[in-house]
């Protein structure tokens, strides 16, 4: 496939793009999905619907929310700019905040399979021994919930390259900045006689697609849950 500089400039800020919202995203995600899985306070189901709202809105109203909060008059956005000159409205540090969060609730879910799936006796066995909550945590959560964790880093990776509302309504569509692998292609569909381009881009963002969920799959089929599942 011969990609034009254009063309190979928006598939190197998709990749950058993602690989950087993951990058942050899931220590965040496997924080949440460990709150989740093992937290009993009854009011969590605010907090599970809290992560989960990405996958139900449209991704054009998380996209104008991130405006309104991270943009250079929103209340996160301004103190971010005012007391760091950084902002992230229109950049590439912005979409991966939006991809980010796009792709949050799914790498949540699959790292929550993971230690969902888990013996609880081997919990209980390691806190009879005397391992306190940071050492259970370290020592056999993590260890046992790895293939979970390794999936939602590439489901998540692998989202990220596909987001399109969150994006465009947060950075809008930047050349060489935000315009990533679904921005061109959006692009070359305006242009005249852009349907060639625009087919090129489909068929590598179908690829990388398909990549991705192919190899979180055999990552996840690894872990406890497949285990349990079959």
């Amino acid at each position: 496939m011969n990609l034009s500089a254009a063309e190979f400039q928006a598939l190197m800020t998709s990749l950058i793009v993602s690989l950087r919202a993951v990058t942050f995203a899931l220590p965040l995600a496997i924080g949440a999905a460990y709150f989740l899985a093992r937290s009993k306070w009854e009011g969590k189901i605010i907090i599970d619907a809290l992560v989960l709202a990405p996958l139900v809105l449209p991704p054009v109203v998380v996209g104008y929310l991130l405006l309104l909060i991270f943009g250079v008059r929103g209340p996160v956005g301004s103190l971010l700019n005012d007391w760091f000159g950084m902002r992230l409205a229109f950049t590439s540090a912005g979409a991966s905040l939006a991809v980010g969060v796009m792709a949050f609730p799914l790498m949540v879910r699959a790292v929550r399979l993971s230690l969902e799936a888990m013996d609880p006796g081997l919990d209980e066995a390691a806190a009879s021994l005397g391992a306190g909550r940071l050492d259970r945590l370290i020592n056999v959560h993590m260890p046992l919930a790895a293939p979970g964790i390794i999936a939602a880093a590439i489901i998540g990776f692998a989202a990220g390259l596909g987001e399109f509302g969150a994006v465009i309504t947060f950075v809008s569509n930047v050349p060489g900045e935000t315009q990533t692998l679904p921005l061109a292609i959006y692009g070359a569909l305006q242009e005249p006689n852009g349907d060639a381009k625009a087919a090129r881009l489909a068929v590598l963002s179908l690829t990388l697609a398909l990549i991705g969920l192919v190899l979180a799959e055999s990552v996840a089929r690894a872990g406890p849950a497949s285990k349990l599942r079959r």
